[in-house]
């Protein structure tokens, strides 16, 4: 079988400044491929050093900003990479200057396994960072084996501290299996561990404060989230500045902004001691951070998506079930990486991304 076109997905703009050497083994270097040695840095100067994993498209909740109810779109398991063939990708990004991985979903515990491949990736020469994000509904009977096959850090999906809250935004009742695994996580020893809450227009300003409290209680840290237009979903929810919420928390908590960053992502932080992080927010809608994005997605099939909130893409997955050799897959890669758009449209095209997030990875 002859591998796809490695840049078939890619936007016509974006693939035609990118050399067709740079795809081609044993062709002269392309400016893409020649400023690998230093990392992998697109087309507009950005260092990409952050991978996010899909391990699955699949989800045991149907949070309303996410998926339907009825969603029957998930890919078929036979067409998941394995984890090895996941690995054989994770490896050649590590190889090329990635230093953090996160692995997500879908609910990426909703497949088994996933310490396994976490324990592989944790081993690779040169990575920095591994975490995962999860909704937690089955942290509790995972979170050791996660700890010790070398995730140091969790995201946990958290919206409000209200059961029938919870199930109204999620469709089940299992706000305590979520508080269960959030136990397990501390008991475990992760640190930090960030409760991420997507926040809209309707989201009452009581449960906001009533998880700021717990996450100070327990040692976590907050991150409300703006929801981003991605399939009807996440167009249905009107997002608010979270800017504004935040410093309205903050100065009722007597928090004040932090000085540093807080890991690999785009959340600005306030602080109770000028070090700790308590509240953070991502505002992807009203202050967009495009210009730092160091980071890109791999889905559960191998596809690589270079932006969030555009359709460019590039088949890896079906390139290595073709037969592509590493080689062939890394030239792949860094055509993909030079081809990156330079930001996403979603205020100016929210209908433009017609997938949903757990599609894509969170």
């Amino acid at each position: 079988m002859k591998p796809p076109s490695v840049l078939e997905s890619v936007s016509e703009s974006a693939a035609a400044s990118v050399s067709a050497s740079a795809v081609a083994p044993g062709a002269p270097s392309s400016p893409a491929s020649a400023r690998a040695g230093a990392g992998l840095i697109d087309g507009h100067g950005r260092r990409i050093d952050y991978l996010r994993v899909s391990v699955t498209d699949r989800c045991d909740l149907r949070c309303t900003y996410c998926l339907p109810k009825d969603y029957k779109g998930a890919e078929i398991p036979a067409n998941w990479l394995s984890h090895e063939e996941m690995a054989r990708l994770v490896r050649l990004f590590v190889d090329n200057g990635v230093r953090k991985v996160r692995l997500t979903g879908g609910e990426p515990l909703t497949r088994g396994g996933v310490a396994g491949l976490a324990a592989a990736i944790a081993a690779m020469p040169g990575l920095s960072d591994l975490s995962l994000s999860t909704n937690g509904t089955r942290l509790a009977r995972h979170a050791r084996s996660l700890r010790e096959a070398g995730v140091r850090r969790l995201n946990v999906s958290l919206d409000t501290l209200d059961a029938a809250g919870f199930q109204a935004i999620t469709g089940r009742d299992c706000l305590a299996d979520v508080l269960d695994g959030l136990r397990a996580a501390r008991e475990a020893g992760f640190a930090p561990v960030k409760l991420n809450s997507v926040v809209h227009a309707a989201t009452p300003e009581d449960d906001v404060e009533r998880l700021l409290a717990y996450a100070r209680e327990q040692g976590f840290v907050l991150r409300l989230i703006e929801p981003m237009p991605m399939g009807d979903c996440g167009r249905a929810h009107e997002h608010v500045d979270l800017n504004a919420l935040g410093g309205r928390l903050a100065a009722r908590h007597g928090l004040v902004p932090a000085l540093a960053a807080g890991g690999a992502g785009p959340a600005r932080y306030w602080t109770a001691d000028g070090q700790t992080h308590v509240l953070g927010v991502i505002t992807p809608m009203s202050r967009h951070f495009c210009a730092a994005c160091n980071r890109v997605r791999l889905g559960a099939d191998g596809t690589l998506y270079l932006c969030l909130g555009q359709e460019d893409q590039v088949p890896l997955g079906r390139m290595l079930r073709a037969g592509a050799s590493d080689a062939e897959l890394r030239g792949a890669l860094l055509a993909g990486i030079a081809a990156k758009p330079e930001r996403h449209d979603f205020n100016a095209r929210p209908e433009r991304v017609l997938r949903f997030m757990a599609q894509t990875g969170g």
